[in-house]
């Protein structure tokens, strides 16, 4: 398990040797985040059988050719049926398919974690789940999870056509994203009629064209087989503990008005996943939708040593203590979740394949 440990060691040691930046940083990344961005690309797209959901992925690959495309659309997600397609003309397509999506999600990551005053302590929040567990076993909300994060950037920098290109494409990867729509609309009081009226004509032409044809399926596999996923309270509680912070001292987070509306309502909203978890008859529908809360821990505890310890002070105490936090989240997934076998150990696909080449040979 040691590439993990590797992962999230090598951007805590930068969060803890770097305080806080003046934001926007350069829109041109400099050689340690391209060199950060390179090896998770290569970590996660190279990953060889790991997650849960490996097998899955594969048999997706193999149907893809089984039926014409347009039918192919109304079972899976469009743009993850193209990737696959163009994936199934290649041997070994699964490992494009994921390394696709890495490049995808890593960009959406990288670009997230920058926009952050402290952006490798973000990078280090989001290795022991988002990446880990996440992006290594669940490719294409991974995939839509980067473009969300990619349309969040957009928002707050009001480049309402990108906002709406990067959910339109999160939604074509995984349907699930629609419901992050509707958050530009709820955030600013300026213009609000006319992002409503936007919001409701996207979202109506994503469910027309998109989502009613296969919504069927998502509410007899997740709602109607009661799916349940273990430890989605405590995943959903880590969502829970940064939107208290923030609303506790959401006042010394000096935010401009629309980016402290919009984390508003996202702390908001993720206490009321607590109230959903409780009364949905699956808790892996709650679980799923959860994951898009968590760019909402990289935001606040990328923040909260200047929240709590001295406005651009190092501040090291208090990004020790995060970093603590989430190397003990980290450890006990590792060691006691139910599934972690399925991540367990890391296996690389070109070192596995230089390593089968003597045998095929003989």
């Amino acid at each position: 398990m040691w590439p993990y440990w590797l992962m999230f060691l090598l951007p805590s040691f930068l969060a803890i040797n770097q305080g806080m930046v003046r934001l926007p940083l350069p829109k041109k990344w400099p050689f340690v985040w391209l060199a950060a961005y390179i090896l998770l690309v290569i970590v996660i797209g190279f990953r060889n059988e790991v997650g849960g959901d490996w097998g899955a992925y594969e048999k997706m690959l193999t149907q893809v050719f089984d039926q014409p495309l347009h039918v192919q659309f109304l079972r899976i997600e469009p743009a993850y049926v193209i990737l696959n397609w163009i994936a199934g003309h290649f041997d070994r397509g699964i490992y494009f398919v994921n390394f696709v999506g890495a490049m995808i999600f890593s960009w959406g990551l990288v670009e997230f974690c920058r926009s952050q005053p402290r952006p490798w302590l973000a990078l280090s929040v989001s290795i022991s789940y988002l990446v880990m567990v996440v992006a290594m076993g669940y490719t294409r909300q991974a995939i839509s999870i980067g473009l969300v994060m990619m349309a969040f950037i957009a928002l707050f920098e009001k480049r309402m056509l990108h906002y709406f290109i990067f959910m339109a494409i999160a939604v074509m990867f995984h349907k699930s994203a629609i419901i992050m729509l509707p958050l530009v609309a709820l955030t600013s009081a300026k213009n609000r009629w006319v992002k409503i009226i936007l919001v409701g004509l996207v979202g109506i032409f994503l469910y027309v064209f998109l989502i009613r044809d296969g919504s069927d399926r998502y509410v007899n596999v997740y709602i109607g087989t009661e799916y349940s996923s273990a430890g989605a309270a405590i995943r959903i509680a880590m969502n829970a503990l940064p939107a208290a912070l923030f609303l506790l001292f959401r006042k010394r987070f000096r935010l401009p008005k629309d980016q402290n509306s919009f984390w508003t309502m996202m702390s908001l909203l993720a206490f009321g996943f607590v109230v959903f978890l409780m009364i949905s008859p699956s808790s892996t529908v709650v679980d799923r939708l959860a994951l898009y809360w968590i760019p909402l821990q990289m935001f606040v505890f990328s923040r909260l040593p200047d929240v709590f310890g001295r406005p651009g002070g190092a501040n090291t105490n208090w990004v020790f203590l995060i970093l603590f936090f989430y190397a003990l989240v980290m450890f006990t997934w590792l060691f006691f979740a139910n599934h972690a076998n399925l991540w367990l150990p890391y296996k690389f696909f070109p070192w596995d394949w230089l390593w089968d080449v003597p045998r095929l040979r003989d």
